[in-house]
């Protein structure tokens, strides 16, 4: 068999082994959603493509919203740290292995976010005053926008995933007073003047 062609091949089987592996683990984060008691979709009983209210029960509940573009942030920034880690552990940088691993961690929080301890820690600390949990269909729609974010960051130069970065977090900031950076703050270690100004 010519190299070039068992090349491919073996290329092709990879990719379908690993995307199999990120839809099993998926499909195990929706089984303990839904044992959490999340609903597979909004209250409403609709499945919006985009949902642009903040302020609302809504949020967090249809398969994209201004938060998604925190979720492809969250891509990047997994690509960041497997790429550091990889300088101590050559198998990381493995691309398909790496993958996985993003997909286990944003899998990860977005179980963590859906605790009841999270879920309060966002009405009490945050502009997330309806916030009561996400959605499974949200919850998976935010890892499939990590996984996209991963994907760009595995692509682009450093100096134009950062632009991207930067941008994202501005443009929230600018449109919806509220970020990934300014929702880590705020989760972590409330600021009243950042609260009063996300309030208007």
């Amino acid at each position: 068999m010519d190299i070039k062609v068992k090349s491919s091949m073996l290329k092709r089987q990879e990719t379908v082994i690993t995307v199999a592996i990120c839809i099993l683990v998926i499909a195990v984060t929706i089984l303990i959603l839904k044992a959490m008691g999340r609903p597979l979709i909004s209250n409403s009983g609709t499945v919006k493509l985009w949902h642009s209210e903040v302020v609302s029960s809504e949020n967090s509940q249809h398969l994209s919203d201004w938060y998604s573009f925190s979720h492809i942030v969250h891509g990047f920034l997994f690509f960041f740290i497997l790429w550091l880690v990889s300088k101590k552990i050559p198998l990381v940088r493995k691309f398909s292995i790496a993958l996985v691993i993003a997909v286990v961690m944003e899998s990860i929080w977005e179980i963590i976010e859906n605790t009841d301890f999270i879920i309060n820690r966002y009405r009490e600390a945050t502009i997330a005053l309806d916030y009561f949990g996400d959605s499974i269909t949200n919850s998976t729609a935010d890892i499939f926008f990590m996984s996209l974010g991963f994907m760009m960051a595995s692509r682009l130069s450093v100096i134009a995933s950062l632009s991207i970065v930067v941008a994202s977090e501005v443009m929230l900031a600018f449109v919806i007073r509220d970020n990934l950076a300014l929702n880590i703050i705020m989760l972590i270690y409330p600021i009243d003047a950042i609260k009063e100004w996300q309030l208007g």
